[in-house]
This record gives structure tokens, C-alpha cells and sequence, in this order.
């Protein structure tokens, strides 16, 4: 039971993360302010509650997903 939730919180982890970084390289690109505004104003863009909430929401929907489709195959 204790390995079960330490590999989802991994992995709802690790989709989050992965969420975030998306975003900060959107911010850096031609698009993004970040690249003008510079690094402090893209983090403080990038990390809002809604964004949160977003990660959150697709993470463990996406965590969901791939324990169906573990179930499957």
C-alpha cells in the first residue's frame, strides 16, 4: 500500500513538473515576456494559483489514465 501511494504522488509529481517547465520555456520564447521582462518576472507569471490548480487537475487526470491503461495492457 505504502509503495502504491509514494508512486503516484511520484508521478502526479513528476506531470506537474513537467506542466511547469512548460511553461517557463513558453515564457522564454519569441511569444513570452519573460524573455524581455527577464527570469523574476516569468516565475512570478508563471506560478499562480490558477496555474496550480490547472497542474493539479491535469495531473491526476493524466495519472488516471495511465493507471487505466496499466490495467489494460
Amino acid at each position: 500500500m505504502k509503495n502504491k501511494i509514494t508512486r503516484s504522488l511520484i508521478e502526479v509529481g513528476f506531470i506537474i513538473f513537467l506542466f511547469y517547465s512548460n511553461l517557463m520555456m513558453g515564457e522564454f520564447t519569441r511569444s513570452g515576456l519573460g524573455h524581455k521582462y527577464g527570469f523574476i518576472f516569468a516565475v512570478k507569471e508563471v506560478f499562480t494559483l490558477s496555474n496550480f490548480a490547472i497542474a493539479v487537475i491535469a495531473a491526476l487526470i493524466g495519472y488516471i489514465t495511465f493507471e487505466f491503461l496499466r490495467e489494460i495492457y
